[in-house]
């Protein structure tokens, strides 16, 4: 518990994330994360300039289910006062896009079947081999898909790097890729 107040900007919240996320950490550990630490809301590094790496940067802007450029979806500054009113969560590092989903969407459902209707997990969609939103279609999978931590306006690098998890850019694709994703519980 002291490295994560050491780690955390929360005091009281960091020690009651703490408790509360040890089995969540356990889970996440157990299907195969390479970390997952709690965090405070304090700890998450807001930015809505990730929005910029979005529209100037991928291939799928405007046409991914999860993405900020789909129609009448919530802005940036939206999103930060939604995931604001959380306290504490879970953070998952995986070396892998599907398993950090997998593993984010568990610790989401098991919180809420433990009594926390709205927790919620960001991740970067991998469900489908290709989003039918490329095609116009409706998403396959509307309860699970979520949107990655960059879309709705988190620096995901700032917030990796408050808790000493590795993310750096790739000069290689043979490089080791990092993967985040995150539940927010309560």
């Amino acid at each position: 518990m002291a490295e994560i107040q050491r780690l955390s900007r929360g005091g009281e919240i960091a020690r009651e994330a703490s408790a509360h996320c040890a089995r969540w950490i356990d889970l996440a550990l157990g299907m195969g994360a390479a970390d997952a630490v709690p965090f405070v809301i304090a700890d998450i590094a807001f930015d809505p300039r990730t929005l910029l790496k979005c529209m100037y940067g991928c291939d799928d802007w405007g046409k991914l289910h999860t993405c900020p450029s789909r129609p009448r979806g919530p802005g940036t500054s939206e999103y930060r006062d939604m995931f604001g009113r959380y306290r504490w969560g879970v953070i998952v590092h995986t070396h892998e896009k599907k398993p950090a989903q997998r593993i984010s969407y568990e610790i989401e459902r098991q919180a809420f079947l433990a009594g926390y209707p709205l927790a919620f997990s960001l991740s970067d969609c991998g469900l489908c081999e290709r989003c039918a939103g490329h095609d116009g279609e409706p998403c396959r999978f509307p309860q699970k898909a979520r949107p990655a931590f960059h879309s709705v306006g988190i620096d995901v690098f700032a917030t990796a790097r408050r808790f000493g998890l590795p993310l750096e850019p790739l000069r290689d694709p043979e490089q080791e890729q990092n993967w985040y994703a995150a539940a927010f519980i309560e």
